[in-house]
């Protein structure tokens, strides 16, 4: 099977894809985290640095464009190109609120029209240069049913990759994944399809793949993956339970990169937070020693509570 890495704003940049894929490794595609082209500029300095493909090495990496005028995106893609990317994505599922005050992301949704006309425009700048263009979308962004009119649109449009979240803009990350739309989208789309949404488990998967007649082959791990790391172990058969001694190899390169390019304490401690609000799950009874690293201003007080967190593990 197929596991794509999705990407997730702050945490999946380069250094943490090339810490995942050294030491773990069975990722078939990473997705970067999207970038946002303007009139100014189609991507940041800090944005082109992530991308480089210098900085991504043995990576197999999936550039992904957040925006709703066609015009920037091709300027993006164009930029994209030259660096050598003959693939990008489409962010059609952002659900953000600072994201969809803009139009952009799961708001561009509804607007069927406008999204048709900038569909036709960047397609066809694709076929001039034989560039591929998966899409990540929602089901729609005030109802799911949006849904059926989307696939329709999708169908017309030669998609190398129809990535779907069943979900509406409204849910966000919450509550189970809208099924049925999926299992419509595996009767009704034209394009190549991947799932998307709540696999954390070995078991989540397993019981998504029968109640599809098709299985599930793609499937994109997001949050699932960095709260178990050894998530697409499981589901490639390379181990069965989560291996602790490359998860602390990872926490430890991590640890170390950050502190390399980042200062004072507190900005690596904050990094370093984030990822252990999805780790923590896999800590029964380090509850009190994550609460004590979670408030840590300092690396001192910071490496004392993650050994404790360590201990017996």
């Amino acid at each position: 099977m197929k596991i794509y890495f999705a990407p997730l704003e702050g945490i999946t940049t380069h250094i943490f894809r090339n810490a995942y894929d050294g030491i773990y490794g069975h990722i078939d595609k990473y997705f970067a985290p999207f970038i946002s082209p303007s009139d100014k500029c189609p991507m940041t300095p800090r944005e082109r640095k992530d991308l480089l493909p210098e900085n991504n090495a043995g990576i197999a990496l999936v550039p992904q464009i957040l925006t709703c005028k066609s015009e920037f995106f091709i300027d993006a893609a164009k930029e994209l190109r030259a660096m050598g990317y003959n693939e990008v994505n489409l962010n059609l599922g952002c659900p953000s609120g600072t994201v969809c005050a803009k139009g952009k992301g799961a708001a561009f949704l509804p607007e069927t029209l406008a999204l048709q006309g900038f569909l036709d425009d960047i397609y066809s700048y694709a076929a001039t240069c034989d560039m591929k263009i998966s899409v990540k979308t929602r089901l729609g962004y005030f109802n799911p049913d949006e849904f059926y009119d989307l696939v329709d649109i999708f169908n017309g449009f030669p998609i190398s990759e129809l990535i779907v979240h069943p979900r509406i803009r409204s849910d966000f990350y919450k509550g189970e994944p809208r099924k049925e739309y999926f299992a419509y989208a595996l009767e009704h789309s034209k394009n190549p399809l991947v799932y998307n949404g709540n696999i954390f488990a070995a078991k989540d998967y397993s019981d998504l793949n029968n109640l599809f007649a098709t299985g599930l082959d793609p499937v994109m791990l997001g949050r699932g993956l960095i709260s178990d790391p050894s998530l697409a172990d499981k589901l490639k058969g390379f181990s069965v339970e989560t291996d602790f001694a490359k998860f602390r190899k990872l926490h430890d390169t991590l640890y170390r990169e950050y502190q390399e390019i980042m200062s004072p304490d507190i900005n690596v401690l904050y990094k370093m937070r984030e990822l252990w609000s999805y780790w923590q799950a896999l800590f029964d009874g380090k509850e009190r020693d994550i609460k004590r690293l979670l408030k840590a201003k300092k690396y001192a007080e910071y490496d004392e509570a993650v050994e404790r967190v360590w201990e017996g593990i």
